[in-house]
């Protein structure tokens, strides 16, 4: 099921069509387009055969579709544009005109495109060009040629939106030494006649006037009427805030709330909000769990009103709390969900009514949405144990949080316990019924998935808890969720593992080396030596750990102490490793460094290589193997 279970990314509608994108683990992780032309008709794959789409910007990439929007005029058809793999250039698709030949608008070179939309009055594509080190805002015309510069970000751009009547254009920066979801700002400016930009106006986030330097900005969204939303955690929480029309200010705080609007930046393409025409919906995280709503305005908004009141927050009854990629056209919804016992699939929902269907890839292909939607909402079918939240006293006695996933049978005292640490760090682990997880508790073994110190969904005073400690914190909070689980009689002391991937994977070599709960571990594409990845990190990451461990090469006293590579002889356990040859983000040769450091002493070890797999396996067939080799490995060295 792991293997074979296509991934839904990026779903949107447009004038009735719904698009949505298909990562095929069955075809080596390739990503495709699909359509649905209409609600009574089948899906249509517009993208077969070799072609991929994804992005190389900033390495993990991500928005690699724009649809035009626009109703009237030349580009009233349906124009779709692509980011192709195979020659990373831009590709535009005719869908309304079968059979026509894909015509690529950019030629290759080395660079790279994402995150754009279609200016349909200007017949071009806006979006992020990565050359030379550094972000710009281009613009291509639709018909082919060289990207126009509209923008030369100091470092990191992206997030652009057009306003409604195409006169004005928002998009989010970011500088080094700082991540997006650290520090960041919006920015504004008017589009000239000719099509370029005006002098650009910094308007919220870090370095604003009126806001802290410290604060973040996520998923600027145009309302109908001009005025401007965004997420901005300048109170603590990533919460909703909107700009009037005319652009001066001040930013009024719509839903002052202990809940996230919003989502670390990792990849273009995320969406927490959407504005369907006539209203604004949204996905909120609270304690972990994502439950959607209306934005209900003061009844003069979002016409106008001298001094408008604060919005009220409608939750819309949904058994789904695991939520993204949102979007909504004229009173339909449509977002990625999953809940403790669906897996991820595509939520279809109407406004209105409250009806909803929920369809995962394999029933997307060939069950019309018109034949699916409730008549009332019902809960989906059970093929699960939903998790239970666990807090516990983490690192420096605070409240921290995890997700137990009770073996079948529930736990006991004898119970094999898997500790999983999330990748990022900066990330969360999710409620969706995840088949990775299944597969354990399904033979009896009980996983606790940790939100470490560090981890987003909880405020950013909860995010910052990393900040210099990383490989402590964390360590910390996962081998205190293992005790809490063995002193609640849940979990045996004697079979405890520790397993993760990238961030995840630094985790469980840390907590080999520095923490006495664990038995065995499993790592794939593991962070072994800090100051290596400090040396070797691409771009996005560059200057990552500067806020994670310390100033880089100035505290590298810092980085030897809590790396696993010059601590090696401190781990005691057997440990199986799995990596990715084609690798950028951790290089092969750090894994088989502290591999032959451990056969060295004698440690039992395995190492798996995948000549065809990055950072993040793609491959169904190699998802498998990783599984099914931890599980054979873990018996073996747990006696069970």
């Amino acid at each position: 099921m792991v293997g074979r279970t296509p991934r839904i990314k990026e779903p949107l509608l447009h004038r009735g069509r719904l698009f949505w994108l298909e990562q095929r683990p069955a075809e080596q992780g390739r990503t495709t387009l699909m359509m649905r032309p209409s609600p009574s008709a089948e899906a249509i794959e517009l993208t077969p055969g070799e072609w991929n789409l994804r992005s190389r910007v900033h390495e993990y990439g991500g928005g690699v579709v724009a649809v035009d929007r626009e109703t009237a005029g030349p580009s009233a058809g349906e124009l779709v544009v692509v980011v192709n793999d195979r020659d990373r250039c831009l590709w535009r698709l005719e869908t309304d005109q079968p059979g026509a030949a894909p015509m690529r608008l950019t030629e290759p070179g080395e660079r790279a495109f994402a995150d754009g939309l279609i200016d349909g009055r200007r017949r071009r594509w806006i979006g992020v060009m990565e050359a030379r080190g550094l972000d710009q805002l281009v613009a291509v015309p639709l018909e082919g040629g060289e990207p126009q510069l509209l923008r030369q970000a100091l470092d990191f751009c992206g997030y652009a939106v057009l306003s409604p009547d195409g006169g004005r254009l928002a998009w989010v920066e970011w500088q080094q030494p700082h991540m997006p979801w650290d520090r960041s700002q919006l920015w504004l400016a008017d589009v000239l006649p000719g099509g370029g930009l005006g002098p650009a106006r910094l308007i919220a986030g870090s370095g604003a006037a009126g806001q802290p330097a410290a604060c973040s900005v996520f998923q600027p969204l145009w309302l109908a009427n001009g005025e401007l939303v965004v997420a901005n955690d300048r109170h603590g929480w990533w919460n909703l805030e909107r700009l009037d029309a005319a652009g001066t200010g001040p930013w009024q705080w719509l839903l002052p709330m202990e809940a996230e609007f919003a989502m670390p930046q990792w990849v273009y393409g995320m969406r927490t909000t959407a504005w369907d025409g006539h209203q604004l919906v949204a996905a909120a995280c609270v304690q972990g769990c994502w439950q959607l709503g209306r934005v209900l305005f003061n009844a003069q908004n979002p016409a106008g009103g001298t001094e408008p009141a604060p919005a009220c927050w409608e939750p819309i009854p949904c058994p789904f709390e695991d939520l993204e990629g949102l979007w909504a056209e004229d009173g339909q919804l449509v977002a990625v969900a999953a809940n403790g016992s669906t897996e991820a699939g595509l939520l279809s929902l109407e406004l209105a009514s409250g009806r909803w269907r929920h369809q995962e890839a394999a029933d997307l292909a060939g069950v019309p949405a018109a034949q699916c939607l409730s008549a009332a909402p019902a809960q989906p079918a059970d093929r699960g144990q939903p998790a239970e939240a666990l807090w516990f006293e983490g690192y420096g006695g605070r409240p921290t949080h995890a997700w137990y996933h009770p073996p079948q049978g529930g736990g006991s005292a004898d119970a094999p316990l898997l500790v999983k640490g999330h990748s990022g760090p900066t990330a969360m682990a999710r409620t969706g019924l995840n088949p990775a997880i299944q597969y354990w508790t399904s033979r009896g073994w009980g996983v606790v998935d940790v939100n470490y110190g560090g981890s987003t969904g909880f405020g950013r005073a909860y995010r910052e808890r990393l900040n210099g400690l990383w490989g402590v914190v964390d360590v910390a909070d996962c081998a205190a969720a293992a005790r809490a689980l063995v002193a609640a009689g849940r979990a045996s002391p004697e079979r405890i593992a520790i397993e993760g991937g990238s961030a995840g994977g630094f985790t469980v070599l840390a907590a080999l080396c520095f923490s006495d709960v664990f038995r065995v571990g499993a790592c794939r594409y593991a962070v072994a030596d800090l100051a290596g990845l400090a040396d070797s990190s691409h771009r996005f990451e560059a200057r990552y750990l500067d806020g994670l461990v310390g100033s880089w090469p100035e505290e590298r006293a810092i980085y030897q102490a809590r790396s696993p590579l010059h601590h090696a002889d401190r781990i005691r356990c057997p440990v199986i490793f799995f990596q990715g040859l084609q690798d950028q983000v951790v290089p092969p040769q750090q894994t088989e460094r502290i591999v032959a450091a451990l056969a060295a002493n004698r440690i039992p070890v395995e190492l798996h290589r995948f000549a065809a797999e990055g950072h993040g396996f793609r491959s169904g067939a190699v998802q498998i193997e990783v599984l099914e080799s931890t599980e054979a490995f873990f018996r073996k060295h747990l006696a069970l």
